[in-house]
């Protein structure tokens, strides 16, 4: 399902006649683990996700990993500590980091395995050949050189639009030909990237997208749910994971369990809240719009969390 793995991974080894090594239908951190090290496998490729499991593996330093040198880290942000560990644990010191969406087939910023270690581990590299790019703000105004901004990106590999839905492909392109990703981004003078945050409220666990919509929706359906709202909390395993505040209608009780049961079975594993949380009212702005900044702050505050920097 991931362009990542179809466009980059198989096509990229075809065209370069290179041998494709799968440990498994699904990833196994043991697995993996196993098949580089039996097969000498040179790159490996995966999600930040993936990369965590691989290090974190009760038997890592018994693997000889020796083979490997480069690969690619992409999906979600790339924490700087695991990018660190796996140059220097995993041997892979021409790692690079890209980023782009399945809507522009995917990648439009790479990292260089010549840049330097600390531009290759704090930012998502420069400009992939023969696409456009920019930052913009509310107005569509492109902003000073490091300023945030929403990135846009233009060209070759922009899709022709989703599958028949000409609004929603409206939105995402717009007359000039530019996507809109709603990813947040600043751009530096030597054309570095470094993705701040996003415009959306898509999560990304594990490099699978959440989006929280859909969950709310599911979650509405619930016979005791009257409010809901699920967004994205930091969180070192998965980059992010799953939160969801209820509000509850008059006079029902509602444990934290029964809500994660109804969800079992009816909704993907990874679009079940792990956090959820009963309140009185939600914070909304004086239109009636949810704020989830404010959830989210409220939740890290409460679990301690602190938000990992990334690439």
């Amino acid at each position: 399902n991931h362009c990542f793995g179809m466009s980059m991974g198989t096509m990229g080894c075809v065209t370069k006649g290179a041998t494709m090594v799968f440990p498994g239908e699904g990833f196994d951190a043991g697995a993996t683990l196993k098949a580089v090290a039996q097969e000498r496998c040179t790159g490996l490729y995966g999600v930040p996700t993936m990369f965590v499991a691989l290090l974190d593996h009760p038997d890592f330093s018994a693997f000889d990993l020796s083979s490997l040198r480069t690969g690619i880290m992409a999906g979600s942000p790339c924490p700087i500590e695991v990018m660190k560990k796996v140059v220097s644990l995993m041997h892979m010191e021409q790692v690079t980091i890209a980023y782009g969406m399945t809507e522009t087939s995917p990648v439009s910023f790479q990292s260089g395995v010549d840049d330097p270690l600390e531009k290759r581990v704090s930012t998502v590299g420069r400009i992939h050949p023969h696409v456009e790019v920019k930052a913009v703000d509310a107005d569509g105004i492109t902003v000073a050189v490091g300023a945030p901004g929403e990135l846009c990106t233009r060209g070759y590999s922009v899709m022709k639009g989703y599958w028949d839905d000409d609004d929603k492909t409206r939105e995402a392109i717009d007359s000039g030909g530019w996507m809109h990703t709603g990813d947040l981004a600043t751009i530096d003078a030597e054309g570095y990237c470094n993705i701040v945050g996003r415009v959306k409220d898509m999560v990304i666990r594990g490099g699978e997208n959440v989006y929280p919509r859909e969950v709310e929706e599911f979650l509405y359906r619930h016979p005791k749910v009257r409010e809901v709202q699920v967004f994205g909390i930091p969180d070192a395993k998965y980059g992010e994971e799953l939160c969801a505040w209820i509000v509850l209608k008059p006079g029902q009780i509602a444990t934290e369990q029964e809500i994660k049961n109804f969800c079992a079975g009816q909704i993907a594993h990874y679009k079940i809240p792990r956090h959820i949380r009963f309140r009185t009212e939600l914070p909304m702005t004086v239109t009636g719009k949810p704020q989830k900044f404010l959830m989210r702050e409220a939740m890290v505050e409460e679990l301690g969390l602190v938000t990992q920097k990334t690439a």
